[in-house]
């Protein structure tokens, strides 16, 4: 029993889950603490959206079980996981963009900042943690080359799903639920011309910010060895 504790708690800490959960139970005891001192169930959604945030790493850390567990001989399982990650993977560092309600927010305004600065860096942290995951395994499978490939593909994908979320409003649940509706909505964005500034900006900026964080995390990780 002891051994097999052990064997969980190395897993997941050379995955960063324990880093991942600190900072989320710091976001929540802030939002709490927010709701006890103002008498108010405002910015709830907060808790949500992190809620959505932990769904990629989660889906990251049941590829890599499957991928320790079982090798190259559920590749399917595997893949069916990754989907899972790139589709919810958005919901991570999207918490970012979270600061345009602090105009709204009426308590102190340090208070403020600082809850909104621990959603944010949560999301962040569960982004590059599970990005780390997954390129992990790719790597693996296909190489160092299709391990940066991968990265680079997939900090793109998720800048555009940021885009979707925070100025079109869609969920990555429409993606089952209303695919017609989102496609038809991303081509006639892709065919004006005029909307290519905002779109190419938010999506780049993003990308940017979640392929940094990854950078740091490499070169950190390395430092340490």
């Amino acid at each position: 029993m002891t051994e097999r504790l052990l064997q969980i708690h190395r897993f997941l800490a050379t995955r960063l889950f324990y880093p991942c959960a600190a900072a989320s139970v710091l976001a929540l005891a802030l939002l709490a603490g927010r709701a006890l001192l103002t008498g108010s169930l405002a910015y709830l959604f907060l808790a949500w959206n992190l809620f959505l945030a932990w769904l990629p790493y989660l889906a990251a850390l049941a590829a890599s079980a499957t991928v320790a567990a079982a090798g190259r001989a559920r590749p399917l399982l595997v893949g069916a996981y990754g989907l899972l990650w790139l589709l919810f993977l958005p919901n991570a560092p999207y918490i970012m963009t979270d600061f345009v309600h602090l105009p709204g927010m009426r308590f102190v305004w340090w208070y403020e900042v600082g809850t909104l600065l621990a959603f944010a860096w949560s999301g962040c942290i569960l982004g590059v943690a599970s990005l780390h995951i997954m390129q992990r395994i790719v790597r693996g499978r296909a190489g160092p080359v299709a391990g940066w490939a991968f990265v680079l593909g997939s900090v793109g994908l998720c800048g555009l799903g940021i885009y979707l979320g925070r100025f079109l409003r869609w969920n990555s649940w429409d993606v089952f639920t209303s695919p017609r509706a989102l496609a038809r909505e991303l081509l006639a964005i892709l065919a004006d011309p005029a909307s290519y500034p905002r779109l190419v900006g938010v999506s780049g900026l993003f990308a940017c910010f979640l392929l940094l964080g990854y950078l740091t995390l490499v070169a950190a990780r390395k430092a340490g060895e």
